[in-house]
């Protein structure tokens, strides 16, 4: 139900207005809004702590950090995936010991089951002329041998007692995928390195400021060639030295 007999209007069009303003309340639908000015950093400001660089560094994407956080993060990283490369190795070892285990038990049910045969085969023919051949065996005496038909169905329909502790499925480990061992840019996703990483040396407006009072300035740097102001509607390009 929309808010048109709500709103202080008696038109019988439902205005584009009205519509936006009824997506915003009820929250379905695509939500589309403005971003304000605080909401996007400045060209100076690292990608990371979103402060005003110190000592910044520019990856080859265009990416600006300041280099204390970007080191910080790449030595994070490495230990991260440190971390889960010896988990993953130890899961791989575990899986690998239950492999043995299960062949090991099917190789001795296989040896049971082939032991089990032999000692059921009659190792001499009986001699019809015996006294015990000629009394005769009652059926209770006879003792059923393997059985060679097909498996019984009341067996397979049996499902496990999951409330006594002995037959309580155990959940298993998840599978663990392979890390990789690359350390990427937290920006762009790419191969990132430390030696990729290029010092930036800004010009400043006025080089008798400090660093303190530089950061409260709207307009702090300058294009070091055509001494324009720089901002963020200005396209800037770092110059690295070959």
């Amino acid at each position: 139900m929309t808010r048109h007999g709500k709103n202080c209007t008696a038109g019988a069009v439902y205005t584009y207005h009205e519509k936006k303003k009824d997506t915003a309340a009820s929250g379905y639908g695509t939500q589309n809004i403005r971003l304000s000015r605080d909401a996007v950093k400045d060209f100076d400001c690292c990608c990371l702590s979103l402060q005003p660089c110190h000592d910044p560094v520019v990856t080859p994407d265009g990416y600006l950090y300041e280099r204390e956080a970007i080191l910080e993060y790449i030595l994070h990283q490495k230990k991260e995936i440190a971390r889960q490369m010896k988990a993953y190795e130890k899961q791989r070892g575990t899986r690998r010991e239950e492999q043995k285990e299960l062949q090991r038990a099917a190789s001795q049910d296989h040896v049971r089951g082939f032991l089990e045969k032999e000692s059921a085969i009659v190792s001499r023919p009986l001699n019809p002329f015996t006294a015990k051949a000629l009394s005769g065996t009652s059926p209770d005496d006879v003792q059923p041998g393997p059985s060679v038909g097909p498996p019984s169905k009341d067996k397979d329909k049996v499902l496990p007692s999951f409330w006594i502790p002995s037959l309580t499925p155990e959940a298993k480990a998840t599978k663990l995928e392979k890390p990789s061992r690359t350390v990427t840019c937290p920006m762009s996703g790419k191969p990132l390195r430390m030696s990729d990483l290029t010092p930036v040396h800004f010009t400043p407006l006025d080089s008798s400021v400090d660093r303190v009072g530089l950061i409260t300035r709207s307009e702090r740097y300058v294009c070091a060639v055509t001494r324009d102001s720089l901002s963020n509607a200005t396209p800037c390009a770092v110059l690295r030295p070959s």
